[in-house]
């Protein structure tokens, strides 16, 4: 019931009807979102909060206050998609959103009483903007991430990337002669081109009293928020050590040979297959456990089960990327700064004896990230950067999570509403990733990306750049012979 199209589930064709039937065991801040063609930015997604009676901190505070943040685009997304991928954007710059948004509006106010502690949930729902975010006169103290508690840590501003989340207690003055701002402000180095007109600020207001002004926002020298790798989980689970599988993922930008860039792990940017994964998983019996049949362009890993798997991913660009996992939170085990390069093995780096915990972190410019969790929770995943624009470029990855495990849990049979809805689309639910459930190793018509662009020239390139050199020649020659020739005078 996870909902990613083409991995565990076909999509819902309008008009149809789906039912989610799931057991909620994580308590946390959460959202859900549509996962198909860049939907969720005009709109499908919403928070999820699950509460629980045995919050560690729910005695620290008195009231909680839900607060999204976004980036918003003027133009829907279907029109933006179709000119990110294409010939006309080469160097695949993302579009830059017209402003930022708190809880899908600006101006927010927030009525808050004297004395009081606030739990304030902070969502980042936004298709790619990071936003750091802070309470003028006000300090945050951090208790929960991405659905982990956390022990309590003081923050003047944190940075939340697309998909993260976090809970925070906020007091207030026994004072109520000021109201004070409190601002979203996106991170402005994601963008390729800064337009003169964008307001990169959002900005709202603990009101204390009604009948006070609400003060702008007052400057601030830079930015400097808490950094997350500090965090200590509540539970305080150790460093998982022993890996047993350790996936190394390389991430680039590349362009293909329609003229459009996108996004790859390991030389592959994913294509969604013909049959989702899971109904793969569900279909193959004992080929499950070969990764094959899941295609040549799903970046599939399968994993066995209860076994400790790192993660180690290489950013070879200049970009800041927000990572999330599906079905895990993973131990942050190490993040690189800036320009740092590809991990090195033969470093030895102190470790955290008890490493943050979340589902969603940021690996830097030029930099990697090492995660670990533990396979005890058999399904297939999505591991993916969630900017909105690189997922639909394909910066994907498949964790098909103890693949025999589904197939006994499940009893090999796909729930009835799953069925309905790819029939009405006369979608495969058997086979492979080509819909082969005959040879499920011959992946024969499986989907593909646009072709490699050549190395070197081909016979037509060749051709293109001798009559480009003629050309060029033959202008040259015309200006030389017009620059030559006598001046003529005119007399009186």
């Amino acid at each position: 019931m996870d909902g990613p199209v083409g991995v565990s589930q076909c999509s819902i064709p309008p008009g149809s009807s789906f039912t989610y039937n799931f057991t909620i065991d994580q308590p946390g801040t959460y959202w859900y979102h549509s996962h198909e063609r860049g939907q969720y930015p005009d709109g499908l997604r919403g928070p999820l909060i699950v509460h629980d009676s045995e919050d560690p901190h729910k005695d620290l505070y008195d009231e909680e206050i839900v607060l999204t943040l976004s980036d918003w685009y003027h133009d829907l997304m279907p029109a933006l998609l179709k000119g990110f991928i294409s010939i006309a954007n080469p160097s695949g710059a993302e579009p830059v959103p017209q402003s930022a948004l708190m809880n899908d509006t600006q101006n927010l106010n927030v009525k808050i009483e004297a004395g009081k502690t606030y739990l304030f949930r902070i969502i980042n729902i936004g298709a790619f903007a990071a936003q750091y975010v802070w309470f003028e006169e006000h300090t945050m103290k951090v208790v929960e991430v991405d659905g982990v508690y956390t022990e309590p840590m003081d923050a003047d501003m944190i940075y939340v990337t697309a998909a993260q989340r976090y809970s925070v207690l906020l007091t207030a003055k026994n004072d109520t002669s000021s109201n004070f701002a409190f601002v979203g402000s996106m991170d402005e180095d994601l963008f390729d081109t800064v337009p003169d007109s964008l307001n990169p600020n959002v900005t709202g207001w603990l009101v204390y009293d009604d009948t006070k002004d609400k003060p702008e926002p007052k400057e601030i020298d830079a930015f400097e928020p808490f950094d997350d790798f500090n965090l200590v989980p509540y539970d305080k689970e150790t460093l998982l050590d022993k890996v047993d599988q350790s996936i190394t993922l390389d991430l680039k930008m590349d362009n293909l040979n329609d003229g459009a860039n996108y996004a790859f792990f390991n030389d592959v940017t994913y294509v969604p297959p013909k049959v989702p994964t899971l109904y793969s998983v569900l279909s193959t019996g004992s080929n499950a456990t070969n990764p094959t049949v899941y295609g040549s362009n799903t970046n599939s890993f399968v994993l066995g089960h209860n076994e400790v798997i790192e993660i180690i991913l290489n950013n070879d660009d200049p970009g800041k990327h927000p990572f999330h996992l599906h079905g895990h939170a993973f131990q942050v085990v190490e993040r690189s700064e800036e320009e740092a390069g590809f991990y090195d093995a033969t470093s030895t780096p102190t470790l955290p004896a008890t490493p943050m915990r979340r589902d969603t972190i940021l690996v830097r410019p030029n930099g990697f990230i090492r995660l670990r969790f533990k396979s005890d929770n058999p399904g297939v995943w999505l591991f993916h950067c969630h900017i909105e624009w690189h997922v639909t470029s394909g910066l994907i990855a498949t964790m098909v999570e103890a693949p025999l495990e589904v197939q006994k849990q499940l009893d090999g049979k796909i729930p009835q509403d799953h069925l309905e809805v790819c029939q009405a689309q006369n979608m495969p639910t058997k086979g492979n990733a080509a819909g082969n459930s005959v040879d499920v190793l011959d992946l024969t018509s499986e989907p593909m990306p646009a072709g490699r662009i050549p190395a070197g020239f081909t016979a037509r390139g060749i051709v293109a750049l001798v009559f480009s050199c003629l050309a060029a020649f033959l202008g040259m020659g015309v200006i030389g012979w017009y620059g030559m020739k006598p001046i003529k005078t005119r007399t009186a």
